[in-house]
């Protein structure tokens, strides 16, 4: 043996099993146990984290926080509305609210604003946020609601509170506990499932308590270089951290327990089976991991700061995931012995034929590979008229959309609309020299869309123009005003002109978004189409490959986008595909690899290349087909959020992974494979090989006692 292969193994030996297992448990809990409920201590969810970093809309940020206000300063919106016109005791009311929000704004400055119509008043404000203490400020927040509720007239005197405050505060409610309530969530999905997978009492508690201690394990690790500065975690790469290693932990401890219990029949030593089945798994876990990982890692080429973010979190999950169950669960396992399996315990049976232990999936790995021909291309055209209804999605979510259920700053927002300038919380701001201030000014005046053009605040060598827009802030006519304020403002000589403001971040983090997209999926498949290339050894097998899993995506967008329908949120915002395809095509792929590598080593066991395949889905089908069911049960939880985002993310990929695991990789993938013959290996000596005769292939067998590596 190789010192490779004896690293590799040596959880599975008598002497150092116990000691491997305790040493990665201790290692495990002692990152995972204190650090992993720290990382909301070092989430950034500022501007700065989420923005692109050389975006105008990002320069007039650092440009505000630095000269107009505080670093984190965020405002405030409180909306007073009576049909019908407000009161004396109205103004009363508003009145008493301005001193009951006054400790918690900045300097306890406020202005109150009234509407033409007489019916609503605007009361605008700055508040801090520590981007390190978040749920102060949401405290905060929370305590004028109270107050200002409190103090309304029941009779009809509305009030919100909204703004960049109330929104923020909306988002943060919505992640509030979430690692607590995904983790449960996915814990006992992904129990039941196991439970249904093993039918054992005993065996699905080791996989998920690894699957968790490596969750943990991995949000300690990324509190620690977050906490040194070495990457960047939000929220949102926060959220989707544990339900990431959760569901890919589970689908590699699947895939070697399935392979370890066919080998404890080949096999009277449980520590040859173990040795066995880690090392005929670890290409397979190899490719898998290294899909996955590099395609977080290739988000580092984004311009957009949030997605540039996740990918090293998310990469790092990956990788704690991958080495915990390749050392530590094959150590426990042995540890354990066979009972764990009870009531099925697999017994040392030599003369047991794989395909027989698996009657259902030989027989549908036979039906394949017997039409190959009409199975593929069946199966590629009801997925291209699948793929059809992608043309249904529509990229525009608009702020009222961001939410499943009715919030309090939509609300406002809403009301507002009604009576002020639909931007009057929202103001555009425009950074300027102050010489140029005038002019520019005037030249923004001549801009479509403008309520009102406010008056230049000089400090420290800028002036600042608030403009209001007449538009609703999230609309494409508002998008095309701040270009042509842009443009306006550009053209002023010596004006040096920054537009900034909500709505000109939220066009630049489209924009960027645009061109995250159009370089990071071609890259993340240059990527996978070098993996599988160098785990197969061949060029042809690659190529094709990766059309089924284009095929796959279109289609998943196209079932989503009736799903999306079906459940009244049928708007996605621009980070939807790149997301969808970061998760479907990285970890769909996932079973494509367990497939073909065990392909790969049948058709060398055997000498013949349809019958390789047929043994090779037979004996996958059913541990892929629970993997792909655990994993889209896990990304499912997602769904108990109330974002849109989340929840469409969720759908999409659970939709995904099953449509991999029980249409590509059962249907397509094998028939393809089949039906182009030998040459799907070329260049690799399998092309050129002539296939056995199937009377002289020996019988389907896990492992064979010659295989058993030497110590």
């Amino acid at each position: 043996m190789s010192r490779a292969e004896t690293a590799l193994t040596l959880s599975t030996r008598r002497g150092w099993k116990w000691f491997v297992a305790l040493f990665w448990l201790v290692l495990l809990m002692g990152i995972g146990g204190g650090l992993g409920s720290k990382i909301t201590d070092v989430e950034k969810n500022n501007a700065d984290s989420f923005l692109p970093a050389s975006a105008e809309s990002t320069q007039a940020v650092h440009l505000a926080q630095t000269l107009f206000g505080s670093p984190d300063k965020i405002g405030l919106t409180i909306v007073f509305v009576r049909e019908g016109g407000l009161t004396p005791a109205d103004q009363a009311l508003i009145q008493a609210d301005i001193a009951t929000v006054a400790p918690y704004v900045i300097d306890g400055k406020s202005q109150v604003v009234p509407s033409k119509d007489g019916a609503a008043a605007l009361l605008n404000a700055d508040m801090t946020i520590d981007e390190h203490k978040a749920n102060d400020f949401v405290t905060n927040v929370k305590a004028m609601r109270t107050a200002v509720h409190t103090t309304a007239d029941p009779t009809g005197l509305q009030v919100y509170v909204s703004g960049q405050a109330g929104s923020s505060t909306d988002f943060f409610d919505a992640f509030a506990g979430l690692d607590g309530i995904l983790l449960l969530a996915a814990g006992i999905i992904v129990a039941l499932l196991l439970i249904i997978t093993y039918r054992s009492p005993i065996l699905w508690f080791i996989p998920l308590f690894a699957a968790f201690m490596a969750s943990q394990a991995a949000a300690g690790l990324v509190y620690l270089l977050a906490k040194a500065d070495i990457i960047t975690v939000n929220g949102q790469s926060a959220a989707l951290l544990p339900i990431l290693c959760i569901g890919v932990g589970t689908d590699y401890a699947l895939l070697l327990i399935s392979r370890y219990r066919e080998e404890l029949h080949a096999f009277e030593d449980r520590h040859d089976a173990m040795r066995v089945a880690v090392r005929q798994t670890f290409p397979a876990l190899v490719a898998s991991a290294a899909t996955v990982a590099l395609a977080m890692l290739v988000l580092l080429l984004a311009e957009l700061n949030s997605n540039k973010g996740l990918g090293p979190v998310l990469a790092i999950g990956v990788a704690v995931v991958f080495f915990t169950m390749l050392l530590f669960l094959p150590a426990a396992l042995v540890c354990l012995g066979r009972w764990v399996f009870w009531p099925f315990i697999p017994r040392h049976d030599a003369a047991t034929a794989t395909e027989s232990q698996h009657p259902l999936w030989s027989r549908i790995a036979g039906f394949v590979v017997t039409h190959a021909r009409r199975v593929w291309l069946v199966t590629a055209v009801v997925l291209a008229g699948l793929a059809f209804g992608a043309t249904t999605l529509h990229i525009g979510q608009s702020d009222s959309d961001a939410f499943t259920k009715k919030t309090e700053a939509i609300s406002g927002v809403k009301a507002l609309a009604q009576h002020f300038p639909a931007g009057s919380s929202q103001p555009v701001e425009v950074y300027t020299d102050p010489a140029a201030a005038a002019a520019v000014a005037t030249a923004v005046k001549s801009v479509a869309n403008i309520a009102t053009v406010g008056d230049p605040q000089v400090v420290g060598g800028w002036a600042q123009i608030p403009v209001v827009l007449s538009v609703p802030t999230d609309s494409k006519d508002a998008n095309t005003a701040i270009d042509a304020i842009r443009a306006a403002a550009h053209s002023v000589p010596g004006s040096k002109a920054l537009v900034g403001g909500n709505t000109a971040v939220a066009l630049d983090v489209n924009r960027a978004q645009e061109h995250d997209n159009k370089l990071i999926i071609p890259v993340a498949l240059l990527l996978i189409l070098v993996i599988l290339g160098l785990l197969l050894r061949a060029m042809v097998a690659p190529v094709l490959l990766l059309l089924t899993v284009g095929l796959s995506f279109f289609a998943v967008l196209g079932i989503s986008a009736l799903v999306f329908h079906a459940v009244g949120h049928p708007a996605i915002n621009s980070s939807f595909f790149l997301f969808a395809f970061i998760f479907l095509v990285a970890l769909g792929v996932d079973y494509t690899i367990f497939l073909m590598t065990r392909a790969r080593e049948e058709i060398v066991a055997t000498g013949n290349h349809a019958v390789g395949i047929r043994r090779a889905v037979t004996v996958t089908g059913g541990v892929i087909t629970s993997a792909g069911c655990v994993l889209a049960g896990t990304f499912a939880v997602l769904g108990v959020l109330p974002i849109v985002f989340i929840l469409q993310i969720g759908i999409a990929v659970a939709i995904g992974v099953l449509l991999d695991t029980f249409v590509v990789r059962t249907l397509l993938v094998p028939a393809l494979a089949t039906d182009v013959g030998r040459k799907f290996w070329w260049p690799s000596r399998l092309a050129s090989e002539g296939d056995a005769p199937e009377g002289a292939i020996p019988p389907a067998r896990g492992a064979t006692e010659e295989s058993v590596p030497t110590h």
